[in-house]
């Protein structure tokens, strides 16, 4: 069931009342109940007597509850779903209701989407995975949180366009096997970011950044050696011309950029002893830091031409 623009809505399109400024700290009722809606037309409903619902209810309450150390998500409601849902609609702690957000959305897509034939002949269901993440991802929007399910994690935005032509670009070019590893430290630096560790972001950022040109150097046969830092690896990348040699002068600005961007700012803000006073790493740099890490990683594995 896809998202229907009702008179109300469209009324307020035209006045320009539409929420285009992020918040992050409350998630309205209307959203909880609308991702509640989803939850129930994607999982479904029994109708064989496979109890695939149920048992999918079941992991994500146990897993939740083992991760919180605590006995039951919600106690007295009488069945997994239920417990489920409640948690979601009544959890005042926002990171706690993301939690359950993301894990349930994580089971729609590995679990429910893995053999999604057979699971709607067993299952009453009325919305395709992909279309429930599309879904979450609009209500997110049409209630202006800054928040995006995007490579089976909720992640932070800022805006929408670095969102769309920066962290969307990066999670689908690392998504292929060869830049798994990059993949992964750069979805964790989005994850810090969120929860507001920004020093283990920044930490991150220059992980999959450098993740990312071992990679590249390994699958072009570039001779480098594991314990190389951020500003080696570039060289063997520009030595060996993955930017064209006739074209180097104008990028040696960029070479420039690449070494002292990510691995600097990482080294000043996030990495090495603090001393006697703790140093803050506040969200603007941090925001940089993961916009620059997106725009080089796209840069250059579309230059390594890899997938």
């Amino acid at each position: 069931m896809s998202v229907v623009k009702l008179f109300s809505r469209r009324q307020k399109e035209l006045r320009g009342e539409i929420i285009d400024i992020f918040t992050y700290d409350v998630l309205p009722t209307e959203f909880r109940v609308q991702v509640a809606y989803i939850l129930k037309d994607t999982i479904g409903i029994d109708k064989t007597g496979h109890k695939q619902p149920n048992t999918i209810y079941n992991h994500i309450s146990d897993t939740l509850c083992r991760e919180y150390g605590i006995l039951e998500l919600f106690p007295g409601t009488g069945t997994y779903e239920k417990e489920v849902s409640t948690f979601l609609l009544s959890t005042p702690e926002t990171e706690k209701v993301l939690d359950l957000i993301e894990l349930c959305f994580r089971y729609i897509s590995l679990v429910v989407n893995k053999d999604h034939a057979s699971y709607r002949y067993y299952n009453d269901v009325k919305l395709y995975p992909d279309a429930a993440v599309e879904e979450l991802n609009i209500r997110f929007k049409e209630h202006g949180l800054g928040y995006s399910f995007d490579g089976n994690e909720i992640i932070r935005i800022d805006s929408m366009y670095t969102h769309t032509e920066i962290t969307k670009c990066v999670i689908n070019l690392l998504a292929g096997k060869s830049f798994h590893g990059a993949n992964e430290e750069y979805l964790k630096a989005h994850e810090h970011y969120r929860h507001g560790r920004n020093k283990e972001c920044l930490n991150e950022c220059l992980k999959a950044f450098e993740s990312t040109l071992k990679i590249i150097c390994t699958e072009k046969g570039w001779h480098f050696n594991q314990t190389d830092t951020a500003s080696k690896l570039i060289k063997v990348c520009f030595d060996n011309e993955l930017v064209p040699s006739f074209t180097q002068n104008q990028f040696s600005s960029l070479q420039n950029l690449l070494v002292s961007g990510i691995p600097t700012i990482r080294n000043k803000q996030g990495g090495h002893g603090q001393g006697q006073v703790p140093q803050k790493v506040d969200d603007e740099m941090t925001r940089y830091a993961l916009n620059l890490t997106g725009s080089n990683i796209i840069f250059l594995v579309e230059q390594s031409g890899i997938r």
